[in-house]
């Protein structure tokens, strides 16, 4: 007997709620995916709501929907032309525009069954787009194996929205697993832009941001160097906190290079090995070339932390002839070293054991640094002792040089200030005494050497505020005149060796400090004053410095006794004039400015300029100047700008106006399609052996199948203050930085 069966009264019976939940405040909330409502996620019956033009059936036996059909249980919705429901198997076939809607997965098909106690069925020639992943295609047949998994034959997969057609995957068998995060390809060929450009038996890929195991997006390069390249990451995500990174790059002109880079991650250590390896250099009569870089910190208890830094290739030219990064091109030294660091706050000791590699360039040789086997340091300082502050500086070295004089250095720099603070002032006297201690091994005629120095110094500022206004903004500008006096008598140092000793950079950091030379092996004779004055813009709504400007000479009571091997003394009775200026101009221009003036010859010494426009995030232009008075002058110009919606150019040119000629120039596109990105960069630069190298490089990036991906325009990182990728994936993890420069 036929009859109107029982859901419908269902929902008839619900209908009156809706003006009463109106009445009551309660209000609709969009969501993607419905949530599991009480008794779904186990097993427990749920409503089953049916709305058709026409509804005939068996009471608990069957029924039949024909006429704009539309079923609904919580979590999913099913709509069609026809469909029939078997009540004791609560099974459901659906013909004719059938759409299934289910947790924000939308399945449309000529033919649905389904069976809505497992949620297992099959679709006939469906088009589906999956919500969660942003994931799209068409197939034959589609299986429904359960709420989370999806198996597809003869079909398509991409993650291009409509009706963007940029690439899609053809496969012959096509699994989706929502709770492995994981999808995987049979029989794949990859289409782009209409065009079959890679075929594979077998790919898997994640089905959202996270980590996942599989093929990275390959780069395809030529380098004058190496010919053609063609790199292709496989990544490997071992576990939440390790990983392993294997990256075989072909070189046209010299073999295959492998890379390999395994990372870590623990509760009280963090780590990374690199190690790249390249055996039959066909450029270099068949050698075998090889990187290696180890970096490894530890906590091993509260205190008490551990580091190595361990460095090594092949030969002097591997990164010039393997890299492609100009800072690492330029390495000359490469550490070794591992140490221990304990601190409970008021003193540290600290030990270390580090030599190093040197790379040397037959055309500029450079003398290797001293090795330090061991170093042990041990500083302290206590604060407010009765209105005093103690501190104590030490230091044991053993140096070690295959040619030059070896020794071990003890250092002893105990010292007393008393300050003197008030709200606007502040006077901070210091006396200290360093004593230095060398045990040699004779081979300059002097077995052991002391030094003892009494150094006494005063430093003093006085601080002005009032407020002002700048380009119509309110700021609390500072005026901060200050006044630092160093006197130390001359000892004579020419006997005592230069193990590790050089001339500090002179500057604003360094005019106030006790020692023009960095190292202990020369303390230098002082009867000077510093004179100094600051002005800072600080926002009054955050407290942030928004500008810094500072005016400060050194002025010499003396003239200098105590010097450097081959370095002639200073008979001026003044530096030179230090100006800086840097900070937050307006909303969107900085600057940095600082220069050497000589005021004797009325000319500058050595001045860097920086000028920075940055009005949006990926919107960039950089202007930089530098010049040293014979040694080099340079400018510097760099970008990153939106060309169009989808297009965007970044670039570098630096010009050396000294040697007549460009040192470094860059250009790179970057076109974002929104589910696939295309990159190329093109460089040009001048390696420390004075080579003329340059590079070219071009990727295709497909969302959703490589989700972290060698990007070449990562070289421009290094190169464009400022410079940030346009896409959401995540950073390369190949353009790591190794070997960070010294």
């Amino acid at each position: 007997m036929s009859r109107i069966p029982r859901w419908v009264a269902a929902a008839i019976v619900i209908s009156p709620l809706v003006g009463h939940a109106q009445e009551l405040g309660l209000k609709l909330k969009p969501q993607v995916e419905l949530m599991t409502g009480p008794g779904e996620e186990d097993g427990a019956e749920t409503p089953l709501f049916i709305e058709a033009d026409a509804v005939s059936g068996t009471q608990n036996q069957s029924f039949d929907a024909d006429g704009k059909v539309r079923i609904r249980q919580r979590g999913r919705t099913i709509f069609a032309d026809h469909l029939h429901y078997s009540i004791p198997d609560e099974q459901l076939t659906a013909t004719g525009n059938v759409r299934l809607d289910r947790r924000g997965d939308v399945i449309e098909s000529d033919k649905l069954f389904l069976d809505m106690k497992t949620e297992q069925g099959y679709a006939e020639s469906p088009e589906y787009y999956f919500r969660a992943f942003k994931a799209r295609g068409k197939a034959e047949k589609l299986y429904l194996d359960s709420r989370t998994l999806y198996r597809g034959e003869k079909g398509t997969y991409s993650t291009c929205e409509i009706p963007e057609k940029g690439w899609y995957l053809r496969v012959g068998k096509l699994k989706l697993d929502r709770d492995k995060d994981k999808g995987v390809a049979r029989n794949a060929t990859v289409v782009f832009k209409g065009w079959p450009i890679l075929y594979t038996p077998y790919v898997d890929f994640p089905l959202s941001s996270n980590r996942k195991t599989g093929f990275l997006s390959p780069t395809y390069g030529t380098t004058g160097k190496s010919g053609f390249e063609f790199t292709l990451p496989f990544y490997l995500n071992l576990a939440p906190n390790y990983d392993w990174t294997i990256a075989p790059r072909v070189l046209a002109k010299r073999g295959i290079l492998l890379n390999n880079e395994v990372r870590y991650l623990g509760h009280t250590y963090t780590g990374m090995l690199n190690a790249e390896y390249l055996e039959n250099d066909r450029e270099r009569q068949g050698d075998t070339r090889y990187a290696l870089a180890f970096r490894h910190t530890q906590t091993f208890m509260p205190g008490l932390t551990g580091n190595l830094n361990l460095q090594k290739v092949s030969d002097d030219e591997y990164f010039v002839d393997l890299s492609n990064r100009i800072a690492v091109t330029s390495l000359r030294t490469l550490p070794r070293e591992g140490g221990l660091t304990y601190s409970t706050g008021w003193w540290t000791l600290s030990g270390r054991a580090q030599s190093f590699q040197t790379l040397q360039d037959p055309n500029a040789p450079i003398t290797p640094p001293y090795a330090r086997l061991p170093q042990l340091n041990l500083g302290a300082q206590r604060t407010n002792l009765q209105g005093f502050d103690l501190g104590f500086q030490s230091e044991y070295v053993s140096f070690s040089h295959p040619t030059l004089v070896n020794g071990q250095r003890t250092i002893l720099y105990p010292s007393v200030m008393f300050p003197l603070q008030k709200s606007f002032v502040n006077i901070v006297p210091k006396v200290g005494l360093h004593y230095t201690s060398y045990s040699l091994d004779g081979t300059t005629g002097i077995d052991t050497a002391t030094r003892v120095l009494p150094i006494f110094s005063v430093d003093s500022t006085v601080t002005f505020e009032r407020n002002t206004n700048l380009f119509g903004k309110a700021f609390l500008q500072t005026l901060e005149p200050r006044l630092y006096y160093v006197y130390i008598p001359f000892r004579d140092q020419n006997q005592l060796p230069v193990f590790d000793t050089a001339v500090a950079d002179f500057n604003l950091a360094q005019i106030f400090t006790e020692n023009q030379f960095v190292g202990g092996d020369r303390i230098n004779d002082a009867n000077q004053l510093t004179t100094a004055v600051s002005s800072r813009l600080i926002s009054p709504v955050d407290g942030q410095e928004r500008l810094r400007m500072t005016l400060g000479q050194r002025f010499f009571f003396k003239d200098q006794q105590v010097t450097l091997p081959n370095v002639a003394v200073r008979t001026q009775n003044r530096s030179d004039l230090l100006a800086g200026l840097s900070g937050r101009v307006t909303e969107n221009w900085y600057t940095d400015f600082a220069i050497n003036y000589d005021m004797s010859s009325n000319r500058q010494d050595r001045s860097t300029f920086a000028l920075r426009y940055n009005p949006e995030p990926g919107s960039v232009f950089n202007v930089g100047y530098r010049f040293n008075r014979d040694s080099f002058e340079q400018t510097d110009l760099s970008a990153q700008w939106p060309i169009t919606e989808r297009w965007s150019g970044v670039g570098r040119y630096a010009y050396s106006l000294r040697d007549g000629r460009a040192v470094a120039t860059i250009m790179g596109l970057e076109y974002n399609a929104g589910c696939w990105v295309a990159r190329f960069v093109a460089q040009q630069f001048v390696t420390f052996t004075q080579d003329n190298v340059r590079q070219l490089f071009f990727q295709i990036e497909f969302s959703g199948l490589s989700k972290i991906g060698s990007n070449p325009l990562e070289i421009l990182r290094q190169n464009i203050g400022g410079y940030q990728r346009m896409n959401a994936l995540p950073q390369s993890q190949l353009q790591s930085d190794y070997y960070p420069s010294q």
